[in-house]
């Protein structure tokens, strides 16, 4: 039991890290595009800078929720699984 208890959490941590490089990656690409379209719309027509900056700066927090939503799936998938309380006896017994 203890075993496939480590191998849970071992899947887990890797599955949390993966999926938040992931988010991090898509989300930077998507900050950027966003930040590229508003600074070339801006340069086209610098009297529309304070809407185009406003809209802007709302889509930037729309992006960054969705990785801030990946960061809270990834600390419960490795702080809140059903095998945590055989996991921390496992550390326990491998500190003493």
């Amino acid at each position: 039991m203890e075993a496939q208890a480590l191998q849970f959490f071992i899947a887990s941590v890797t599955a949390a890290g993966f999926g938040i490089a992931i988010a991090a990656f898509g989300c930077g690409i998507a900050q950027g595009i966003g930040l590229k379209s508003a600074v070339e719309g801006i340069a086209r027509n610098p009297e529309s800078s304070g809407k185009v900056t406003v809209t802007m700066l709302i889509g930037l927090a729309m992006i960054e929720s969705l990785c801030i939503y990946a960061l809270v799936v990834a600390l419960i998938l490795i702080y809140a699984h059903p095998q945590a309380t055989a996991i921390a006896e496992l550390f326990a017994k491998a500190v003493h």
